[in-house]
């Protein structure tokens, strides 16, 4: 699946290069035609501004030409604005083919006149402004803002730029424009002038310093497109792997929950299939202390598993939220003091120790009673299971605003920062390696988390690896509704 999205992504790149390379294409075909179009202009001009010159010459021919043939195709004006034709250059052949010695005077007038003399600026701007303009090269736009000029091989530099003239009529050098026209000496474009001359004696030169942006700009949509798509996909493939890693956890979280609790069960259930046989044999029959104590046996070991059942009953209401609290006015310090007597007995038969240091000076608080002596009976025993041969637990309490602040205190050991991003989910157990002797199901921290926020107080972890382990529990005074 990868390597398909990793395909997608590069087809579109490859499409969008091939689409810049296209409008690339297509924009220095556009400009180089402008451009060619433009030099034959000039051209046409030059022809227009000679014939006119010659005292009424050229308007007799149009008129003998028009007698005979009743038609108006070789009209000689000089062009205006866009009805700009061929026609002079058709009038221009005709006379030259008629009257050689015209041509031969028109030559000769090229020759002693020179470049900037046979290009008007004003003409030269209408031109190349039309001729863009044509091709959706709209120079009213910023976007495709240009430069031009007129480079004469004669004297080695430009002697129009912009639609000024560089020289004067002396031949001077005028000032520089305030616009930078350097990069005409390495143009983007250029074609010859007069180019039906034996030796052209220049080029038209344009430059757009904003090529790049004007090329990339009919892509932004595309490449708008495609991104959003490649994100689209990229946001989809990401959440189904994060989807498929989230189920693989919560399958094996299941699976350890079902062999820790199968575990759990088979110990009591175990010993009340041997107390039952025990009490069935004829040897124990006849002695009402054996039996007796066989009975008890059998007794615990089903309340045990009872307790089990509840714990896990108790979460699955809780995830469903079908679950009420009987807030009522409790000691916290008195709950803390029959926790710690329930855990000292397992505690001191491991050489251990707990030491409570209850400090807040109120230690009355709004909750349920039950849930929140479970909640501390949860916390003591996590606090034995994960201790070493001799634990050393210490809980204690101090006022804080608006509320009581508990801490539960171990130096088992620890829990590293990635179990402690996940250590109130449900079946979340704390990594032991590769020893499986510390029993449970993973609900207790889930449940602990779950009880402190219907309490409105909060739960925090600080731990290190090999270092223990502090749960604290704040508790507020009054449970707001």
């Amino acid at each position: 699946m990868s390597a398909a999205v990793l395909g997608v992504i590069l087809v579109q790149i490859d499409l969008i290069q091939t689409s810049m390379s296209v409008n690339e294409e297509r924009f220095d075909k556009n400009v180089q035609e402008a451009l060619v179009k433009v030099s034959d202009r000039l051209e046409a001009y030059e022809y227009a501004e000679y014939l006119n010159s010659l005292n009424g010459f050229a308007m007799a021919y149009q008129e003998r030409q028009t007698a005979k043939s009743n038609s108006n195709k070789y009209r000689v004006n000089v062009p205006n604005e866009e009805q700009f034709t061929s026609t002079i250059e058709q009038v221009y052949a005709h006379i030259m083919i008629e009257y050689p010695g015209i041509k031969v005077l028109f030559d000769e007038n090229k020759i002693m006149r020179s470049l900037e003399e046979r290009i008007k600026a004003s003409n030269l701007d209408l031109a190349i402004h039309q001729e863009f303009e044509k091709r959706g090269i709209n120079p009213r736009n910023s976007k495709f803002t240009f430069h031009y000029g007129i480079w004469s091989n004669e004297k080695n530099g430009m002697i129009i730029e912009d639609g000024h003239y560089v020289y004067d009529d002396f031949g001077t050098k005028g000032p520089a424009p305030a616009y930078n026209t350097s990069s005409l000496y390495n143009p983007d474009y250029s074609v010859a002038v007069f180019q039906h001359s034996k030796m052209p004696p220049g080029e038209l030169r344009v430059y757009f310093p904003n090529r790049t942006n004007i090329i990339l700009s009919s892509l932004w949509k595309s490449a708008a497109g495609t991104a959003l798509f490649a994100m689209i996909i990229l946001s989809c493939f990401a959440y189904t792997l994060m989807v498929i890693f989230q189920q693989k956890k919560l399958s094996e979280m299941k699976t350890d929950f079902i062999n820790n609790m199968t575990h759990e069960f088979k110990t009591p259930i175990a010993t009340i299939s041997l107390a039952s046989d025990s009490i069935v044999s004829p040897m124990i029959l006849g002695n009402p202390d054996k039996v007796q104590r066989f009975a008890n046996i059998i007794k615990q070991e089903n309340k045990r598993m009872n307790s089990q059942v509840e714990k896990v009953l108790q979460m699955a209401l809780i995830d469903k939220r079908d679950f009420s609290l009987k807030f009522t006015e409790i000691n916290l310090h008195e709950v803390i003091q029959a926790a710690v007597e329930n855990i000292t007995l397992r505690v001191e038969k491991r050489e251990g120790m707990v030491k409570p240091s209850l400090l807040a000076k109120r230690s009355i608080i709004e909750g349920d009673l039950t849930h929140v002596a479970n909640v501390i009976n949860n916390l003591l025993d996590n606090a034995e299971k994960y201790s070493p041969d001799k634990p050393e637990i210490s809980i204690s309490t101090r006022d804080v605003s608006n509320g009581v602040e508990v801490t539960v205190q171990d130096n088992g050991i620890g829990i590293s920062k990635e179990a402690r991003k996940q250590i109130f989910d449900k079946f979340c157990r704390v990594p032991t390696g590769n020893l499986h002797d510390v029993k449970g199901f993973g609900l207790g921290l889930s449940y602990v988390k779950a009880m402190m926020t219907a309490h409105k107080g909060s739960v925090e972890v600080k731990s290190e690896p090999g270092k223990g382990s502090s749960f604290i529990l704040t508790f507020p005074y009054q449970v707001e509704a």
